[in-house]
C-alpha cells in the first residue's frame, strides 16, 4: 500500500476527516498561496513582505568562511554574563511571518505553564530577518538577512555575505556550549512550529551546532511540530503519481529532497547525512487537527502536496517512509496532540507538549508512532 494511503488510513480510523480532497486535484494548484482565492493570496503576500513589527535586542555573532555577521536574538537572561542557574536551554523557531517576539512569548508561557518543572529553563528565540526588516529598523549592515523563503531552507544570505541560516544555528548552539556561562547546562531543546519547523527538520539533518555541544557532554532534543513540508533522502514520494512522467520536478529538489541543495548541505556527503539524521532525538509534534488544506500559509505547491494533502498527513507519511528506510536504526517517533490544529502556542502548552519539551513521561492520551530502534541518546544526539 502506498505510504500516503497507510497515513491516511492511520487518520481515518481515529477522527472524521474534515477537509479531505483529491490528490491530484490540489497538486494542479502550484506555489505555496496556490489554493487560495486572488484577494486572500494578494493579503497573505503582503503579510509575509511586510517588515517585522519588531527585531529582538540581543545578537549572537556568526563567523564563518563565508563572512561576518550578527543574528538577533531574544532570551531571557544576557547572552554575555554567565548564568550559573540554567540547567536547560528551549531555542524557539518563530514561524514564516519572522515574528519572533511572539515565539520568545509562547516560550516564557510555556516554561510558566510548567509550573517546577520549567526551573532553570532558559528561553530564547532567534530571528531570521529579511532585508525589509533591516530597512524598516534602519539596522547595522552587519545584520544577517534573508529572502522570505530563503531562511527556511538554510539558503545563503542576502546580506552581508552568503551566510546559511544553518550557519546562524551553529553559532547560536555553539554559544550554549561555553561552560563558563552556562556551568550548569545538561541539555539544550530545539523548538519549531510551522515554517520554523520546516527550518529544524533541515538543520536536523545537515547542522552542525550539536556536534559542538555533544563535546561538552550536553544534550540536544529536536522538537518538530507541524511543518509545511519535509526533507526526503531520495525520490520516493508519498504520492508518486505527482512525479510520474516529471510533472513536478521541484518534488526532489532541495527544499524537498537533496539535489541542487544550498552550499551548507551539498558539502556534506549525502549517506552520512542521513545516518546521522536517524540517530538524533527528533520528536515530530503533529497537531490532529491540523488537517486544513489551505489556512496558515501552507505549501500548495506541487513539490509540497507530493508529500501529502495536509500537515498532519504529511507528518505521519513522512514518519511511515522513515520507518521503511530505516527498520532497525530509527531512533525517533511521532507524538500526536489531540485537538491542536495549527497553533503553536496549543501544541506546546498542551500536556502531551510539555511532556516532550521536559523531557517526561507522556500521558495515555497522546498517541505515539515509535521508531524501529530503541531510544538510547548519547550526549549530543
Amino acid at each position: 500500500m502506498p505510504l500516503i494511503s497507510v497515513a491516511l488510513a492511520r487518520i481515518r480510523s481515529t477522527r472524521m476527516l474534515s477537509c479531505a480532497i483529491p490528490l491530484a486535484v490540489a497538486c494542479a494548484t502550484a506555489g505555496v498561496l496556490g489554493g487560495a482565492r486572488p484577494a486572500e493570496a494578494a493579503t497573505q503576500r503582503e503579510r509575509l513582505e511586510a517588515p517585522v513589527k519588531a527585531v529582538a535586542d540581543q545578537r549572537v555573532a556568526v563567523d564563518t568562511p563565508q563572512g561576518s555577521a550578527v543574528l538577533p536574538v531574544y532570551a531571557d537572561h544576557p547572552l554575555d554574563r554567565p548564568a550559573p542557574d540554567v540547567t536547560r536551554v528551549f531555542i524557539v523557531i518563530h514561524g514564516t511571518l519572522r515574528n519572533a517576539d511572539a515565539y520568545y512569548a509562547s516560550g516564557l508561557k510555556v516554561v510558566e505553564k510548567a509550573g517546577a518543572a520549567g526551573k532553570g529553563t532558559m528561553v530564547v528565540a532567534p530571528q531570521f530577518l529579511t532585508r525589509a526588516d533591516t530597512r524598516a529598523f534602519s539596522l547595522p549592515a552587519q545584520t544577517l538577512a534573508w529572502t522570505q523563503e530563503g531562511w527556511k531552507g538554510g539558503e545563503p544570505a542576502r546580506q552581508p555575505g552568503p551566510i546559511s541560516s544553518f550557519a546562524g544555528l551553529d553559532a547560536l548552539l555553539a554559544h550554549f556550549a561555553d561552560r563558563s556561562l552556562y556551568p550548569a547546562l545538561s541539555t539544550v531543546v530545539v523548538i519549531g512550529h510551522s515554517a520554523g519547523a520546516q527550518l529544524l527538520q533541515r538543520y536536523a539533518v545537515a547542522g552542525h551546532g550539536g556536534d559542538a555541544l555533544a563535546r561538552v557532554g550536553l544534550a540536544v532534543r529536536y522538537v518538530v511540530a507541524n511543518p509545511s513540508s519535509y526533507l526526503y533522502f531520495d525520490d520516493e514520494r508519498p504520492d508518486g503519481q505527482v512525479l510520474a512522467g516529471g510533472a513536478c520536478p521541484s518534488a526532489t529538489e532541495w527544499k524537498y529532497g537533496l539535489k541542487s541543495a544550498p552550499p551548507y548541505v551539498a558539502s556534506q556527503d549525502v549517506g552520512d547525512l542521513e545516518t546521522r539524521y536517524v540517530a538524533r532525538n527528533v520528536v515530530y509534534l503533529l497537531g490532529q487537527a491540523d488537517t486544513n488544506p489551505y489556512t496558515h500559509f501552507i505549501d500548495r505547491s506541487c513539490a509540497a502536496m507530493a508529500q501529502g494533502p495536509y500537515r498532519l498527513a504529511r507528518g505521519l507519511a513522512y514518519f511511515d517512509y522513515l520507518k521503511k528506510r530505516h527498520p532497525a536504526d530509527l531512533a525517533q517517533q511521532v507524538v500526536e496532540v489531540p485537538g491542536i490544529g495549527h497553533d503553536n502556542l496549543g501544541m506546546f502548552t498542551s500536556a502531551c507538549g510539555l511532556a516532550v519539551l521536559f523531557d517526561q513521561a507522556l500521558p495515555q492520551s497522546c498517541p505515539v508512532v515509535a521508531g524501529t530502534a530503541p531510544v538510547v541518546r548519547a550526549a549530543g544526539q
